[in-house]
């Protein structure tokens, strides 16, 4: 059953895309209708709000027009190449690092010099005059090696500071390649890392965890009704009630357009449900009031789907059963939470109602 609902709503994606191409008679090209189809689905939020600002603007949008969005959104190369070129700066710092030590160790080794001929000299002679000369020099090299410490003083300073610097854009670019802009929840990715490594944890202590899927109920009918504004601040109010009843350690993300997942370390079965309920009433307790009209669109619910780790679980396993329980709440007519477990798992499919 699960993968008939997510067949219906990537095929809703999938047609919406393929409507984009025709009204802006765009060739069907993969890279073109993988940029609709992101539109259509709305996970990207910045890509979303370039294509409406070049709609607002032009009335349409051209192939060349997609390309540049596709090349700036959606990419692959996108973020390894920011990653590059802040590479290639801490490279650069480096180097004009050890360039100024270069520099340093040179006059060092150039004070030392001066100063075994300063000592050479010394036992040569006894005369005042050429003492104090000698005495000049020594003093002249010591101050350049004073000079040359002080720049190298400041040369790493300023190294200190630009690797700071260059340390906080990669930490940047990690937290935007693991967030959710919309939301500024975690995304898919961090999800499915997260979930890996709640696994490996479970299976070092035997400590398991608690996995929720959500789904906003009848999501696709409201975005069509209200429109994609009205749906992304939807989605903004969902992520606010997510964030607002799960701890510090738990994991919330993004799981795919009108769903999240929620990741709740060492929760038993308890536990989680009352995570869910809590979740589910703090999402239907408030009123949606359309921001540009005033207009009161009513209140929202949660259909969500609970699971636990069980020994031998891989992730698909475990969010396959709260993709099983997520449904069930949705055929149990929805604005509801349900749980499930292996052994109500097999006796689901052999055709057992989930209660």
């Amino acid at each position: 059953m699960a993968d008939a609902e997510d067949f219906k709503r990537t095929i809703t994606y999938g047609e919406a895309a393929l409507s984009y191409i025709r009204r802006n008679v765009i060739p069907a090209h993969p890279r073109n209708y993988e940029t609709w189809y992101t539109y259509a689905a709305g996970f990207n939020q910045a890509l979303n709000r370039a294509i409406n600002d070049l709609i607002a603007t032009k009335g349409s949008i051209s192939a060349d027009d997609l390309q540049r969005i596709y090349a700036r959104f959606l990419s692959p190369n996108r973020l390894g190449d920011r990653v590059d070129e802040v590479g290639t700066r801490v490279a650069e710092e480096v180097q004009d690092l050890v360039d100024a030590i270069r520099i340093s160790t040179d006059a060092t080794s150039d004070f030392g010099k001066a100063l075994d001929n300063v000592l050479g000299r010394l036992h040569e002679t006894l005369n005042d005059e050429k003492l104090r000369d000698l005495t000049s020099a020594m003093v002249k090299a010591t101050h350049a090696a004073i000079a040359a410490n002080r720049n190298l003083e400041s040369q790493l300073l300023e190294s200190n500071r630009q690797i700071r610097t260059l340390k906080e854009n990669l930490e940047a670019i990690r937290y935007e390649s693991l967030t959710d802009e919309l939301t500024t929840l975690s995304n898919r990715r961090h999800f499915d890392l997260a979930i890996d490594r709640a696994i490996d944890l479970a299976k070092r202590t035997g400590e398991g965890f608690a996995l929720l899927l959500t789904d906003i109920d009848h999501f696709k009918s409201f975005n069509d009704r209200f429109g994609h504004q009205t749906g992304d601040q939807v989605l903004r109010l969902v992520a606010l009630a997510v964030k607002q009843s799960i701890k510090a350690q738990d994991v919330a993300c993004r799981y795919g357009g009108e769903e999240f997942a929620i990741i709740l370390p060492e929760a038993q079965i308890d536990d989680a449900m009352d995570v869910a309920e809590q979740i589910r009433r703090a999402v239907m307790g408030k009123e949606l009031v359309k921001r540009s009209t005033g207009e009161n669109l009513g209140r929202l619910t949660l259909s969500i789907g609970v699971s636990l780790y069980e020994g031998g679980d891989t992730s698909q396993m475990i969010i396959g059963r709260a993709d099983a329980a997520l449904y069930a709440a949705k055929h149990s007519g929805r604005n509801a939470v349900r749980s499930l477990q292996s052994n109500e798992l097999a006796a689901n499919q052999n055709g057992s109602r989930v209660a």
